[in-house]
């Protein structure tokens, strides 16, 4: 009997005691909440930058990577690293995405004073194809001006102002900025009133949705924003590899500018849900990117029949 007792109690022990070590194994709900919490502060705390790279239609396209840096010349040789090909970046770089500066290419100095770079590569730089001479400065320029502060490039080639492309012989401007254009289509018959736009379009890699800049050069004296809506219109885009959301019945009503914002008054046409008042994200950003490069606001307000609808800041949907 009083073995039995005793045996009862070596058995309850061991339970009581395989309890107890269970809950300090196995993680509470309270404990697996405070894992979760932790990881998505430190996610929120990543910080991106966008840059422009080849897609696989031959497009500069717009891109992000994971930067570290928070000054603006670390950043922006950050940036640089990754256009070039086999550079230390290209494990960073998102697929469907290829860098574009020769692989040989030394950055030597980079510089950064009141919103203008200053930066010298080697000359492996124009390494490359005739088709490709100019794209690379795209590419550069587009990249290195995505930085808030950044507004125009001087890009030296072993020390020297490069002013003409060797191979194709374009000439340079010795400054740059966004002006200078990226992807660019000529439809022009005069070489007189020439003007540039710069429209994003949607392309698509393996179900995923990215933002293809064209710089049309015309003859157009319309308004830039008469000329971005118009392009946008479904019936206008006719290349099979960028699209456009934009309702071909889509009208611009009137147009405001003011030092930092540019108010655009649509018909109703522009909606995805008239009932909801709503208008497709991907409109929104073709339209506010393209206003962005285009004209000098912050602000993009998107008015419908004279109402309010979206207001748009243009740095935060980069």
């Amino acid at each position: 009997m009083i073995k039995r007792i005793y045996i009862k109690k070596i058995i309850v022990c061991v339970i009581v005691l395989f309890a107890i070590t269970l809950l300090y194994l196995v993680p509470s709900k309270e404990k697996h909440l405070n894992i979760k919490e932790e990881v998505e502060y430190t996610n929120e705390n990543i910080k991106t930058s966008q840059l422009f790279l080849l897609d696989s239609n031959n497009y500069l396209a717009c891109s992000k990577i994971v930067v570290s840096n928070k000054d603006i010349v670390s950043k922006a040789k950050e940036l640089l690293e990754a256009l070039i090909i086999d550079g230390e970046k290209q494990d960073n770089i998102e697929n469907g995405f290829k860098a574009i500066i020769p692989s040989s290419t030394k950055i030597r100095s980079l510089t950064y004073n009141e919103g203008l770079i200053k930066v010298d590569f080697s000359s492996d730089l124009m390494n490359t194809s005739i088709d490709q001479e100019e794209k690379i400065i795209e590419a550069i320029v587009y990249t290195l001006t995505s930085i808030d502060e950044v507004k125009k490039i001087i890009i030296y080639m072993d020390g020297e102002i490069l002013t003409k492309l060797p191979k194709s012989k374009i000439n340079l401007p010795s400054t740059l900025d966004r002006s200078f254009g990226i992807n660019k289509e000529y439809d022009i018959n005069d070489t007189k009133n020439i003007t540039k736009t710069t429209v994003y379009y949607i392309s698509e890699f393996n179900d995923k949705e990215y933002y293809v800049p064209v710089t049309k050069i015309t003859n157009d004296q319309r308004s830039k924003i008469e000329i971005i809506i118009d392009e946008l219109s479904s019936t206008n885009v006719y290349k099979p590899n960028l699209m456009s959301y934009l309702n071909d019945n889509t009208k611009i009503l009137s147009v405001n500018e003011t030092e930092n914002e540019l108010t655009v008054n649509f018909n109703n046409a522009i909606f995805n849900d008239i009932n909801e008042k709503e208008i497709l994200e991907e409109v929104i950003y073709t339209i506010s990117m393209s206003i962005n490069d285009n004209y000098d606001v912050s602000t993009v307000v998107f008015n419908v029949e004279n109402e309010e609808i979206y207001k748009s800041v243009l740095k935060s949907i980069e």
